[in-house]
């Protein structure tokens, strides 16, 4: 029975079933995409979750804002990012500094007090859209004469709920209403009704502007606890980026540093080259024996290659294996995983794939039909 596929990433070896399962999670333009996000969230949870048995954290759940409970893992994950990523708090001339050069963004927003008349079309199709817009501006003529009342119009006339109350819309804040009616109030001078009426999906508008109060600025004192805490957030978010790509990139040094099982757990990974690279001696002892058992062509092959950049064998085979720790990514993991399965010595598997590659030439692609 053939092993279960899998791939590479962030040197985590991972089952292609759960990248598929976790991809439905990653929306993206296309599907290769949604995978691509899936098997770098996999890795990354394996990798915190390995950090978090190495540090010999124990999962202390927390209740969220929203009453839901974290997973064990949500707390292993949380308290490795708590132990290792800290940050310095911004100190008040850093605040300060942010405060100057961003005076628009600490103000009350601007207020207004509205009142309109709704006047909906009875159906929707052009001609009473037309017809609703001609009853709005008759309107709109009619409060000309000081002596008609906005309000007593608005209960007359108006298809919105407040029309009980003349109209009014009440004290608004920036995004309280649709755009074109919000730009049409911004036009308007406290006291005055547009002179034309304003569509939105409703219907049509005719706008009164009541009053207009605007904002102020926020005093320092007022938002520097507020400055702290953004500035303190997005320097934990870019040291905790930098925390978990130093994480991935010591597994891509390694190989294959974690598995994950099919039912998700994190184990060890089974290609050690990073311990073949370090043990000299041991690499000539288990490589060149092993070789010559397996597959004596190989072995001479080697041998051979070796003289030629009179080198020896231990150290042709480990200038190899540097070579494709240094260069590979995860594709190139994947193919090796995919060569070395089924060897009793996953590594020593991999390394006789490596040398495959040096040694071999790649076999010829024959074209048995050429289109114009």
């Amino acid at each position: 029975m053939s092993a279960a596929r899998s791939q590479v990433v962030d040197g985590v070896q991972i089952p292609e079933r759960l990248i598929a399962e976790e991809a439905q999670n990653h929306p993206a333009e296309t599907a290769e995409e949604a995978r691509r996000a899936a098997g770098h969230a996999l890795a990354i949870r394996a990798l915190l979750l390995d950090r978090a048995h190495t540090l010999g954290l124990e999962p202390e759940a927390v209740v969220e804002d929203d009453g839901r409970e974290e997973t064990p893992e949500e707390a292993l994950i949380r308290a490795v990012l708590d132990a290792e990523v800290t940050v310095e708090t911004p100190d008040k001339t850093e605040c300060r500094r942010v405060y100057d050069a961003r005076r628009e963004a600490f103000r009350t927003p601007t207020l207004t007090e509205a009142s309109h008349i709704l006047i909906a079309p009875d159906e929707d199709t052009p001609a009473e859209w037309d017809a609703a817009r001609v009853r709005a501006q008759a309107l709109i003529e009619a409060l000309t004469d000081p002596t008609i009342r906005f309000a007593d119009l608005a209960k007359a006339h108006s298809a919105c709920s407040s029309a009980g109350i003349g109209g009014s819309l009440g004290q608004l804040s920036p995004g309280d209403l649709t755009a074109s009616v919000e730009i049409g109030l911004a036009r308007l001078a406290p006291g005055e009704v547009g002179a034309e009426p304003v569509r939105s999906r409703f219907g049509w508008h005719v706008l009164r502007l009541d009053r207009r109060i605007e904002g102020r600025d926020l005093p320092f004192e007022h938002v520097r606890d507020q400055i702290a805490l953004h500035l303190e957030s997005r320097a934990w978010t870019a040291a905790a980026t930098r925390y978990v790509a130093g994480l991935a990139s010591e597994a891509r040094g390694q190989g294959v540093a974690l598995v994950l099982s099919e039912d998700g757990r994190v184990g060890d990974g089974v290609l050690s080259l990073g311990d073949l690279l370090q043990d000299h001696e041991g690499v000539a002892e288990r490589v060149e024996t092993w070789l010559g058992e397996v597959d004596p062509e190989l072995a001479e092959q080697v041998r051979t290659a070796a003289g030629a950049e009179q080198v020896d064998f231990a150290d042709f085979v480990r200038d190899q294996i540097a070579d494709f720790v240094r260069d590979a990514d995860d594709e190139r993991w994947t193919r090796l995983i995919s060569a070395a399965q089924g060897a009793e010595d996953p590594a020593l598997g991999c390394v006789r794939a490596i040398l495959k590659s040096k040694v071999q030439p790649a076999a010829r692609a024959y074209t048995l039909i050429k289109r114009a």
